[in-house]
């Protein structure tokens, strides 16, 4: 990721801070990354976020949490909202702290925060004790300015990462998309699976899902998948291969049409489109495969009749 850096040193600049665990980097989210990055613009600011390692918040708000997106996933998609530099710390390295270290220790301390965006519910501190009235009385006694950012609703309802966990485990990816802003992706260097593919003329590419990380329904999507090589249509199938393979560990094998190449060890990025079908155990070999045959005209029907993923229905509520 040129010109984005990983914070762990005092910033040697002023900047503009979004504040959030942003999980998914929803469309809620991205209003506070992009009202931050803005401002950074006007005032020649660097343009921050604060949150916590993905896989250091095991429970969140008293819920078990299986995270959507890994630390490089998130950066990533930060990125692209106009962030150019994150603090990323375990959760427990701070979560000791009370309202008026978090505020004096990595607000200004480490990230010479002179502008500071969140949403109306951010907490911070020691067991979420401090909320953004809290943040205000700690802007005005260290001389940081405090934003919040107005919710944004999809179909009348505040988005939430909760709800797009809900989408993805039911698999629902359109749904998912409408509150992301863009289709949810799975992403990582691919990696060598039994290469049984390849003796049937129909290669893959296997992704495998980090420890902790939201898993969505087992089952094969219509995908679209990039890769330094460009972008292809695709057929993904998410699950543990239960045919061939007695792998219990999940990941997102991916077949892409009209491609021929070698990807591994290649960083790639698949979105999940559409929801085909469940994942099942079949008899044989070629039988599951006359199924992928099929899979590749379902997927081609309905690939012409959605050319574009279209976010709809979203409004900023102020």
């Amino acid at each position: 990721m040129k010109g984005f850096q990983r914070i762990t040193a005092p910033l040697a600049q002023k900047s503009a801070v979004a504040l959030g665990f942003f999980d998914g980097v929803h469309l809620g989210h991205r209003a506070v990354l992009g009202a931050a990055a803005r401002c950074a613009a006007e005032q020649e600011l660097l343009a921050c976020a604060f949150t916590f390692a993905a896989d250091s918040v095991p429970v969140k708000q008293g819920v078990p949490l299986s995270y959507l997106y890994t630390d490089t996933q998130k950066a990533e998609l930060m990125q692209d909202c106009g962030i150019h530099g994150v603090y990323c710390p375990a959760f427990s390295e701070l979560c000791g702290l009370d309202g008026e270290a978090f505020c004096r220790q990595v607000l200004v301390e480490l990230l010479h925060a002179q502008e500071v965006f969140c949403g109306g519910d951010f907490r911070f501190g020691a067991k979420a004790a401090w909320n953004i009235d809290s943040l205000r009385e700690f802007g005005s006694q260290f001389g940081f300015g405090v934003h919040q950012i107005a919710p944004v609703l999809c179909g009348g309802e505040k988005i939430s990462s909760t709800a797009i966990r809900q989408a993805i485990r039911a698999g629902k990816p359109e749904q998912a998309a409408n509150l992301l802003g863009v289709p949810y992706h799975v992403s990582g260097s691919v990696v060598h699976g039994a290469a049984l593919g390849r003796t049937k003329a129909v290669p893959t590419i296997n992704i495998p899902f980090a420890a902790g990380q939201l898993v969505p329904r087992y089952g094969v999507y219509v995908s679209r998948t990039h890769t330094p090589q460009g972008s292809f249509d695709s057929i993904t199938d998410i699950g543990v291969k239960p045919t061939v393979s007695e792998a219990q560990l999940p990941a997102a094998e991916t077949f892409l049409l009209h491609f021929s190449g070698d990807l591994y060890e290649q960083p790639c990025r698949v979105e999940l489109l559409h929801f085909l079908r469940d994942e099942q155990k079949f008899p044989d070999v070629d039988s599951l495969y006359r199924q992928i045959a099929q899979d590749q005209k379902q997927c081609q029907e309905w690939l012409k009749q959605h050319d574009n993923m279209i976010c709809e229905n979203t409004e900023i509520i102020i």
